[in-house]
């Protein structure tokens, strides 16, 4: 077998040649943001966030799900393209295009997007209130909240580490790479690994900060306990981008797409015991505030393994059906993907604003929602790249 130290640092340090996209992964992103729209179009209707009177457990399901992995995932496949990124453009150049594609839509975002995203839920307590007022309390005052926003700051800040890591030394990430190469045999080794590192950042965390803790200023926040564990995703996919990916644990020949199955039990298992924990948590615990110390690192442990196993079954999954036709059917949203995501906030709220007074069950809410969300952030985003000079950003 070939050892995994076996690849010299001259061959990974060669700046990446343009290649045409991988279309697995353009279809795994395009997937998650599918499922952030999904998870802001149902969570309404849940035990965790029930702001409608009507409810459908089967929603907390998918809610348990998709917070436990598809922002870690949207690290790593972020992180994927940095290092070839730095290569070519240099560590100045580069955060200057990531400052106008992440930087400039928060400001954005920020001023409009956002505000106009919790007039929605404001409206249902202060109804007096009009939204001029609203906007300049919110930016003047607080709380300013960030929505799903705080995803670009906590980006842009990862690229600016990246950089200066580079600048420290290019081959810094080599060890992940020759992990990744590696993995294209026995995609388990760097499943392992990866699970080992973001494990060790995540489990101290929740219990140092519990799960609610959150860093907030201004229209900055990010989840205490989950900093490190998205940072950890993010350079697990740098390094796997350093150098030869298609040759890697991505390839479109590797393994790990062969064993998809394997990584849908790993996922399955770590998910249901999630919910032995909540059980324990409200039934035997009584929901106690603090938690005790042993439950927030079971629940911690869990949530990894959970995390990293369904990250691995979604990657495999578009890898083995990328000829698919069901798998094609988000190639057309593809370009508008990043669009849709900065956008679609305040059209969800809205619709749920307007869902809210009528009698209707909550899988007919949520269906409403969530079609009305995909297609209506889809034409707003078409519209918004017919503007010259908006595809840079958009």
């Amino acid at each position: 077998m070939t050892s995994i130290s076996a690849v010299g640092h001259a061959e990974l340090a060669a700046v990446p040649k343009a290649k045409s996209r991988n279309p697995s992964l353009d279809r795994a992103r395009t997937f998650l943001t599918l499922v952030v729209l999904l998870h802001h179009a149902v969570i309404p209707y849940t035990y965790f966030g029930h702001t409608d009177p009507k409810s459908f457990f089967g929603f907390d399901m998918i809610v348990l799900a998709t917070d436990s992995f598809f922002m870690a995932m949207f690290f790593f496949l972020s992180g994927l393209f940095v290092w070839p990124g730095i290569a070519r453009k240099g560590p100045l150049n580069y955060l200057s295009d990531r400052l106008l594609r992440l930087g400039l839509p928060f400001v954005i975002c920020a001023f409009t997007v956002i505000p106009l995203a919790y007039y929605a839920i404001s409206l249902r307590h202060h109804p007096e209130i009009g939204f001029s007022d609203y906007w300049w309390n919110m930016v003047t005052k607080g709380p300013w909240p960030s929505g799903p926003i705080w995803f670009l700051w906590v980006l842009f800040a990862f690229d600016l580490v990246a950089c200066l890591l580079y600048r420290l030394s290019p081959h810094l990430l080599d060890p992940i790479n020759r992990l990744s190469l590696h993995g294209r045999r026995r995609p388990a080794v760097f499943f392992a690994v990866m699970l080992a590192v973001t494990g060790a950042f995540y489990v101290p965390g929740l219990m140092i900060y519990g799960p609610a803790s959150w860093f907030e200023f201004g229209p900055f926040s990010v989840q205490h306990g989950r900093v490190m564990l998205y940072a950890s995703y993010f350079f697990f996919g740098a390094g796997i981008g350093v150098a030869q990916m298609d040759r890697g644990l991505l390839a479109a020949d590797g393994r790990m797409a062969r064993v998809s199955w394997d990584w849908m039990v790993l996922a399955i298992v770590p998910y249901c015991l999630l919910w032995v924990l909540i059980f324990i948590k409200r039934e035997i615990l009584g929901n106690p505030s603090p938690l005790p110390n042993w439950y927030e690192a079971l629940y911690a442990i869990c949530f990894t393994v959970f995390s990293v196993a369904i990250m691995f079954l979604i990657l495999a999954f578009f890898q083995r059906f990328r000829q698919s036709g069901s798998a094609k059917l988000l190639d057309p949203m593809q370009a508008d993907a990043y669009g849709i995501f900065l956008v679609h906030y305040p059209i969800a709220l809205w619709l749920q604003y307007w869902l809210f007074d009528y009698d209707l069950p909550a899988i007919v809410k949520a269906a409403i929602g969530f079609v009305l969300t995909v297609a209506l952030s889809w034409a707003l985003t078409r519209a918004l790249r017919q503007i010259p000079g908006a595809t840079r950003v958009l």
